[in-house]
């Protein structure tokens, strides 16, 4: 029986161990691949060109990350935190329902603009490698829960969709929020135009969930 630790364990471990200074390496990893998939796929990128753009050795970049796939799964958790938090206002229920979908979406809007490059990949790279396939659905699912447990708890929502699949509904509008927020990093039309984006979004989470919204505003 083998005694090795994970891929997992051993990089939690190294990073625990981080030095400042170690610290600020791991860094100029994450940000010299961030940089390079601004105008670089994926699927095109090698260790090396990551080692020469952040100016590290091989044994450095592998003392943090086994893999490229390591270093993009862990842009990638840092882009969904601050996703998490742009869809606070709705999951959290801290204004009324649709002002606060359309300011989560705005924010979203925003994060996959400035995180182009990173969420990019992912998609592009989620279907066809094992490992980032099992980051990306996780991630997702933490959107889709999060969306799930509100709808639930929403006295306007839930009773809309009566017998409807609750979370099946979340994760529709999820994976449709996903989807075109791609197109419209990708600069492909109509969503490339940011309001037009935003209006699709709000309009397809609040007449699915709300239908009428005016009579929202009449309860809040």
């Amino acid at each position: 029986m083998s005694c090795m630790p994970s891929r997992r364990t051993v990089r939690s471990d190294r990073r625990s161990a981080a030095s400042p200074a170690s610290a600020e390496l791991r860094e100029r990893i994450l940000s010299a691949t961030r940089e390079l998939l601004q105008n670089s796929r994926f699927d095109s990128l090698s260790v090396a060109d990551i080692l020469d753009s952040a100016g590290v050795s091989r044994a450095s970049f592998y003392f943090y990350f086994p893999s490229k796939q390591a270093v993009l799964a862990d842009l990638v958790r840092e882009a969904v935190a601050q996703g998490q938090q742009a869809a606070r206002p709705w999951t959290d229920q801290e204004q009324d329902p649709v002002t606060a979908l359309r300011a989560g979406v705005t924010d979203g809007a925003r994060l996959w603009r400035d995180n182009a490059g990173v969420l990019m990949a992912i998609v592009e790279s989620w279907g066809s490698d094992e490992e980032l396939r099992e980051l990306w659905l996780e991630q997702m699912n933490l959107f889709t829960e999060a969306a799930t447990a509100r709808i639930e708890s929403d006295p306007h929502a839930g009773p809309r969709l009566g017998s409807t699949h609750t979370r099946a509904v979340a994760a529709s509008l999820t994976w449709l929020g996903e989807r075109l927020y791609y197109l419209a990093a990708a600069s492909v039309p109509p969503f490339d135009d940011e309001e037009v984006l935003i209006d699709t979004l709000t309009t397809a989470w609040t007449s699915i969930l709300y239908g009428d919204s005016s009579r929202l505003e009449g309860d809040s």
